[in-house]
């Protein structure tokens, strides 16, 4: 008989969709069902979806073998940035949000050739950036709240997508997810690889349909698709296609798995270290954005313990702190349950304390299960 580590590691995915399904349903009985209400399951996708855009970047980061802890911090920054540019210098939204993703960018590049380039600890370069970002946001804001941002730049945190768009977009994801599922069905009939049971990938689509239509019929009960619900989607299709089908993806996992024998085999680890970090940096600057647009207002608070949330996410969806092994969408699965652990406590009334000794015993349990997962594989 299979043991549950044996069973945990080949069907992980499914496991943690069973444990938020016993959460909601959990929360969904202590509060009289109004944590499964429309409206608040829409605020707890909005309220994950920062905690995964974070996540969605630290995946790469920790899949390559190294850590960021100024992801909170740097969210904070640039999200301060966004306000002052908005509120104080009446930057137009577009050259806002342009400015910030290219700060954003080169913050995380400049994190990464700390790593890469001059040997720095990515634990110790994250620890400086954690407290240089605070410290540079303080200064900036002079420790107050900048409000209030325009009406332009709070739509990016606070709109919903028309629901006829949502449900035409929910339908071509699900067609989408269909041609790539039976795509790579040919591509390994074509390789002579292994293919699997037909009626297996037909069960895994319809799954994803009962998902995806779960998903929208609930949203649409309330105001529609949060908008970043919708850029969080859009992140986690683009970026499990870089992990799952481009050159890069692979060598992200070979330096994870094994940098000296990557290095040797021709690939420049240096350039792809520094990219991980430029793509987390990217992304704390889509985070940073939708933070300050769903406060309206650059918070000197926002993003603290961001960094802890993401990196949380990542080891409870599956990701190795040892590198070479994580997904995109396990990571974003690690935030749902983040964010329904946080919404499901608020609503109850628990008190601040025990909800982080609630979330780090379960950080704690996710590494020990990583552990003991891998040492049966």
């Amino acid at each position: 008989m299979q043991s549950f580590a044996t069973i945990f590691s080949r069907y992980k995915i499914l496991s943690l969709l069973f444990v938020i399904a016993v959460i909601w349903l959990l929360f969904g009985w202590l509060t009289d069902g109004y944590f499964l209400t429309p409206r608040n399951f829409s605020n707890l996708l909005r309220q994950m979806a920062i905690t995964g855009m974070l996540a969605a970047g630290m995946v790469f980061v920790i899949i390559s073998g190294e850590i960021d802890l100024s992801v909170g911090s740097l969210l904070g920054l640039l999200g301060g940035v966004a306000a002052i540019l908005d509120v104080v210098y009446g930057f137009p939204v577009l050259a806002t949000i342009l400015t910030v993703l290219a700060l954003g960018l080169m913050a995380g590049l400049f994190n990464g050739w700390w790593v890469a380039y001059r040997g720095v600890p990515s634990f110790m370069v994250g620890l400086a950036g954690l407290m240089a970002y605070r410290g540079v946001l303080l200064g900036i804001t002079d420790g107050s709240t900048v409000a209030p941002v325009s009406p332009g730049l709070v739509l990016i945190g606070q709109a919903y997508l028309p629901r006829l768009a949502g449900d035409l977009l929910a339908g071509f994801v699900f067609l989408l997810v269909g041609v790539l599922i039976f795509r790579s069905r040919a591509k390994r009939r074509r390789y002579n690889l292994d293919v699997p049971p037909l009626w297996q990938d037909v069960l895994k689509l319809i799954g994803i349909g009962v998902v995806i239509a779960g998903f929208v019929i609930m949203l649409d009960e309330y105001r529609g698709i949060p908008i970043p619900v919708l850029v969080l989607g859009i992140v986690l299709g683009v970026f499990t296609l870089i992990s799952r089908q481009t050159v890069f993806g692979r060598r992200v996992y070979s330096v994870g798995s094994n940098v000296e024998a990557t290095r040797l085999s021709g690939v420049n680890v240096k350039v792809v270290k520094l990219a991980v970090f430029g793509l987390v940096g990217l992304m704390c600057a889509v985070a940073g954005l939708t933070t300050t647009a769903r406060l309206a207002a650059g918070s000197v608070s926002a993003g603290n313990l961001g960094e802890l949330d993401a990196i949380a996410s990542c080891i409870i969806g599956g990701t190795s702190m040892r590198g070479g092994s994580g997904t995109v969408y396990g990571a974003l699965i690690g935030a749902l349950i983040m964010a329904s652990l946080d919404n499901g406590m608020s609503m109850l009334g628990v008190e601040t304390f025990w909800q982080m000794i609630v979330k780090g015993s379960i950080l704690l349990l996710a590494v020990w299960v990583d552990i003991a997962t891998s040492a049966k594989t």
